[in-house]
């Protein structure tokens, strides 16, 4: 090799660390999994767009100022296969462009989208030349042999039909922003899963769910043993723990339920489990390749969603069955290495149960989609501390758009907006205690009116504050305190030790007390000072100093802090007898 190309590979080689470095990534800290960004850990604080806004470019020219004022920093945005391949093999990224340009001018970043194959389990954005060829790509068949409008996850016509495409989104987007990073994450198709039927029954899939379970799969239940996921060890020891047989003999014959009393059922409950672990395998194992094949040209964290099951939809079939949800976790893990991690679409009321379901495995937790407002606000700030969140993301931020309202407006008085535009100024803080188990979270509503938890020296309890309080007028922190606008339903909050007797408390609509934690010589605890503050660019700015009835001071009930409305408080306790 002459001199001269000895030197140009090296160039290249370099140039293409140097894009590699630069992409997003994700990284281990403490118990903690982060987003890093340029080198730096990141904090979403995102909304995910409706389905729609992004396919016109004129209709989302407005879209990207409303969300800067809503203090998001990014955005989650719908990429759909019939848009950029309408013909097999011609790729137009149009609207893909308009989007970051449109985030970049506003210094926003995305998570973008692919509605692929599946969007809320069924197969809805893929292109007319696949909608129509159903011979060349087949549909998933219930059990009377009728077919269903969705994508048969045991077609490898599908497969790599969609996954072709996803490539190409992925090489224009390492063409386009593997320097600017404004793309942080894709998200592999949407709610992916089996609707109106337990499983796929279409001759390949009944071949193979007679047949042995994938080898692939064998070999992981013996590596893992005792190490699976909680739900799957429970069955799976329950059959004897083979490694080898049918899906029946291997995770015993799925216990069936009546739809038409499904309201009596333990939403936990496993009904129609082999099922669902069948067809879980198989969809991921679509998603997977689908993600590798992006992958190979362009590397950054890739997971799936959710829709998640309820009391009223608690097996597979009522909710996309196989889709990845925490008992199936196992099932993604083998048969989609490419995959980074699981998330959740919460709509339900049991919110705090899904989060600590999905937070195993060292599975990071960020949320796709939710609901925003007060309620949304409270959970915000329980996940960052109780689950070192990555990312928080209500859906339809852009609001529906109607001859009264043609454009997205911000609203000012949002209890989200405000809490984001807060954790703005104070995300390294957070960032820096994840992970270190010197940060707790605090969720309380009409159900669960009082918590309590041992952090540093103190005993921390908290409960929901009895009444509203005004606003403050005027001083550092009158921007700082939200609006009492709804019914005080909820509160929520985090909490980090700073060290010795100094707690960091965000919180919303609570009462924390502190008390000591083992009595000594001194047992009791008296406030030496509380700041009510804000941060800015990680630095704390102190307002006012609270005091007598800003403040509880009670040897009886304990001593700590008001927060009636949303703030950020910094107490300095001491120990006297």
């Amino acid at each position: 090799m002459s001199l001269k190309s000895l030197i140009l590979m090296t160039v290249c080689l370099c140039a293409a660390f140097s894009v590699q470095a630069q992409t997003p990534f994700l990284r281990k800290r403490g118990s903690a999994t982060q987003l890093y960004v340029h080198g730096r850990p990141m904090l979403i604080l995102g909304g995910e767009l409706h389905n729609s806004s992004t396919s016109s470019v004129e209709y989302m020219e407005s879209i990207w100022p409303v969300m800067k004022a809503m203090n998001y920093n990014t955005v989650l945005a719908p990429v759909s296969w019939e848009n950029i391949e309408p013909a097999e093999g011609v790729f137009d990224f149009t609207l893909v462009d308009a989007m970051l340009k449109g985030a970049r001018k506003e210094n926003l970043k995305l998570v973008l989208l692919w509605f692929g194959s599946w969007k809320n389990g069924g197969s809805i954005y893929m292109p007319s030349w696949v909608k129509k060829d159903f011979r060349r790509f087949p549909r998933a068949k219930d059990s009377t042999g009728v077919s269903i409008e969705i994508l048969s996850a045991f077609s490898d016509e599908n497969m790599k039909a969609d996954a072709r495409a996803f490539r190409a989104l992925m090489k224009h987007l390492r063409e386009i922003d593997s320097q600017d990073n404004t793309v942080l994450m894709m998200q592999v198709e949407n709610e992916a899963g089996i609707l109106n039927t337990p499983r796929d029954y279409s001759s390949q899939a009944q071949a193979l769910f007679n047949g042995p379970i994938p080898e692939e799969l064998s070999q992981y239940l013996e590596k893992k043993g005792t190490v699976l996921t909680s739900d799957l060890l429970k069955v799976w020891k329950a059959n004897g723990s083979r490694i080898r047989g049918t899906w029946e003999e291997v995770f015993g014959v799925g216990k069936k339920g009546d739809p038409q009393s499904r309201w009596e059922y333990q939403w936990r409950d496993m009904y129609y489990y082999t099922e669902e672990l069948f067809m879980a395998y198989y969809y991921a194992r679509y998603m997977g390749y689908v993600a590798a094949e992006g992958k190979k040209e362009y590397v950054i964290p890739m997971y799936v969603n959710a829709w998640l099951k309820s009391p009223d939809q608690p097996w597979t079939g009522l909710h996309p069955g196989g889709g990845p949800l925490p008992n199936v976790m196992d099932m993604y893990h083998c048969a989609a290495p490419a995959i980074d991690f699981l998330s959740p679409d919460i709509y339900v009321a049991h919110f705090t149960e899904i989060v600590e379901w999905y937070n195993q495995s060292e599975n990071p937790l960020f949320i796709p989609e939710t609901r925003g407002g007060t309620i949304g606000a409270d959970r915000l700030l329980w996940a960052i501390g109780e689950h070192n969140l990555m990312g928080f993301s209500p859906f339809g931020v852009d609001g529906r758009r109607s001859p009264e309202r043609p454009l997205p407006m911000a609203d000012p008085l949002d209890p989200l907006s405000f809490a984001y535009g807060l954790l703005q100024g104070m995300a390294s803080v957070v960032l820096s205690y994840q992970g270190t188990g010197k940060m707790r979270g605090m969720f309380l509503d009409q159900d669960n009116t009082r918590t309590s938890f041992t952090l540093g020296d103190y005993t921390v309890t908290a409960d929901l504050y009895s009444r509203s309080s005004p606003v403050p007028a005027g001083g550092l922190l009158a921007a700082a305190n939200t609006p009492p606008r709804r019914n005080n339903v909820s509160g929520g909050g985090f909490i980090i030790w700073l060290g010795g007797d100094e707690y960091l408390v965000f919180g919303r609509n609570l009462n924390v007390r502190f008390i000591p934690a083992t009595p000594g010589k001194l047992p009791l605890a008296g406030i030496d000072r509380v700041y009510e503050g804000i941060f800015r660019n990680g630095e704390w700015i102190r307002g006012r100093l609270l005091n007598g009835d800003e403040t509880h001071c009670s040897t009886f009930s304990g001593t700590g802090l008001k927060m009636p409305g949303m703030s950020i408080q910094k107490i300095l306790l001491y120990r006297y007898k």
